[in-house]
């Protein structure tokens, strides 16, 4: 779990982005917004959780830099709230 945290402190993006991100994780209810995130079923484990946001964050990001049609900065968002809200759980359930 360490490993996932020390990932997510590496993360740099633009300030709004996450300025929005915190913003909106605190509203952030995991029963409601994760299934749409990764698709309905049972829900996975906050490190599993954490590694799929990341990696659809990743492609997110990269849509980004690329300047491509396809981007939704909406969608975006989304993923980077719960990404700061699942990593808060995380860290606290650490603690």
């Amino acid at each position: 779990m360490q490993d996932i945290l020390s990932m997510l402190s590496a993360i740099h993006r633009p300030r709004l982005l996450m300025r929005a991100a915190r913003f909106g994780a605190d509203t952030y209810r995991r029963d409601v917004h994760l299934p749409r995130l990764l698709g309905y079923g049972t829900l996975p484990r906050y490190g599993a959780a954490l590694m799929q946001l990341m990696e659809m964050e990743s492609a997110l990001n990269a849509q980004r830099k690329a300047d491509d049609t396809s981007y939704s900065l909406t969608r975006h968002i989304d993923v980077l709230i719960a990404i700061v809200a699942e990593a808060r759980v995380m860290r606290a359930a650490l603690s």
